[in-house]
């Protein structure tokens, strides 16, 4: 087949992508708990947390520019670091990704089941709904490119719509009421925020910032876009920048609208618990699940790609980068759905005891990739890196430097001993056992099958 001939994302459609790949359910079902845990601060730490993702996009969006093959982190530290260390991110990234695209649609099976007063707890409707999603998705990609980008679009515009009529409404009605309960979050959150110190700040500053992740796997698909190295260090960024603003806006309408229900909404969808009017409560409701859909179509589109970029490198079997006449890899798709299925079922529909494994792949390529962009700047591994690179002190060193430091005070930050411990009802704290196990499934069987492929082939 003739890559050239199979239609390719354009910027804008790049642009959407980005924004499609980090808004999903967050937004909609639990803005209330960064509140909840800075109080009036909120909107302080949406902003500081928009500025810390911004700069690891900047850095990925760097990285771009001197390697426009697809796998994103992968490609990028094999580049930089050779085989090895390429192969073990790949591999991890990779079944991270397929874990994160199951954790998601399962939230969409049990939101909808939730939504519309099913059993949500039923392991059969959730089966059902589940691969009934999955199914949906493989089709849309069997499409061809350009039918994904299509839906892609379509999802994105849509859930912009919502978000951005949400903002609208918010507005109208604080001028319109002459009403402002900003301060009222005191009367729910004063003892929490008159005890934060430094720790608790960005202990906040973290969860804010996971409702900007996904920009990392934007560059995935790299293969399928037109001009990625030109595109991509504009797009993320880009996408980046209208993302946070929709954020902070979301969360300084709803505290300014009803902060206390925001805080203890007991609804499935947390931003329908602010408005009283109907119309707009229909609109958030179907929005959030758009926005859902939206995501998980992201993820149909990037997860796989991951794995036929390794297949193009000769590190897993050929066979994961054959494509079909409309640009389908199909091979790629099909066993990353299967993963995305079955390891879900397989823990029960546990996602708090796997969701770990994709936050530590995280933190893995946020400590490479910008020690690998610093590599490129000085030269290093020319044979690698497209020579034509137009470099920048700023964006390819000094940027990459300062997401290195954050990510390392990320790393010393995060609670690592609480995700792999469960606690009881009576207090009771036990080793998470379903996460320890994925552990070692995703950080050390598997690249220790993929290396024995390797060296076997050799």
């Amino acid at each position: 087949m003739n890559s050239e001939n199979v239609k390719k994302f354009g910027f804008w459609s790049i642009v959407l992508l980005t924004i499609n790949s980090i808004i999903g359910a967050g937004i909609f079902l639990s803005p209330g708990e960064v509140v909840k845990m800075s109080g009036q601060y909120a909107p302080y730490i949406y902003l500081i947390a928009a500025v810390f993702a911004t700069v690891l996009a900047v850095t990925f969006a760097s990285a771009a520019k001197y390697v426009s093959k697809g796998g994103a982190a992968y490609a990028y530290t094999k580049a930089a670091f050779g085989d090895g260390a390429g192969l073990y991110v790949g591999v991890t990234r990779y079944f991270s990704a397929a874990i994160a695209w199951g954790v998601m649609a399962t939230g969409v099976v049990k939101s909808v089941l939730r939504i519309f007063n099913l059993d949500s707890g039923s392991f059969t409707n959730i089966t059902l709904g589940f691969v009934v999603l999955m199914i949906v998705l493989v089709i849309i990609n069997l499409l061809g490119t350009k039918f994904i980008e299509f839906v892609s679009n379509i999802s994105t515009i849509g859930k912009l719509l919502v978000l951005v009529t949400v903002i609208i409404a918010g507005v109208l009605i604080v001028v319109f009421t002459q009403t402002n309960n900003y301060s009222h979050i005191n009367d729910v959150t004063k003892d929490v925020v008159s005890k934060m110190d430094f720790s608790a700040y960005v202990v906040a500053i973290i969860a804010a910032f996971y409702a900007f992740t996904g920009f990392e796997s934007v560059a995935s698909g790299s293969d399928d876009m037109e001009n990625p190295e030109k595109n991509l260090p504009i797009a993320i960024p880009l996408g980046m920048g209208i993302i946070a603003f929709i954020y902070i806006a979301i969360v300084l309408v709803t505290m300014m609208i009803n902060p206390v229900e925001l805080v203890k909404s007991k609804e499935v969808v947390a931003l329908l618990s602010v408005f009283d009017n109907a119309i707009i409560k229909n609109i958030i409701l179907y929005g959030s699940l758009v926005s859902m859909f939206g995501i998980n179509v992201a993820a149909s589109f990037h997860t796989p790609r991951v794995l036929e970029s390794m297949s193009k490198q000769g590190q897993v079997p050929a066979i994961f980068a054959k494509r079909t006449k409309s640009g389908f890899p199909i091979y790629a798709t099909i066993i990353t759905a299967i993963i995305a299925i079955l390891l879900p079922i397989a823990f029960e529909y546990n996602m708090g005891s796997i969701m770990i494994i994709s936050a530590i792949a995280r933190f893995a390529q946020f400590v490479l990739v910008p020690i690998a962009i610093i590599m490129f700047f000085y030269g290093k591994n020319k044979q690698e890196i497209i020579k034509t690179a137009k470099k920048n002190f700023a964006t390819d060193v000094i940027i990459p430097l300062i997401s290195l430091v954050l990510t390392l005070i990320l790393l010393v930050k995060f609670d690592w001993v609480g995700k792999f411990t469960l606690t009881s009802e009576a207090g009771l704290k036990t080793p998470n056992y379903l996460a320890i196990a994925s552990m070692i499934i995703g950080f050390v069987i598997l690249p220790i099958i993929t290396a024995l492929y390797n060296r076997n082939k050799k």
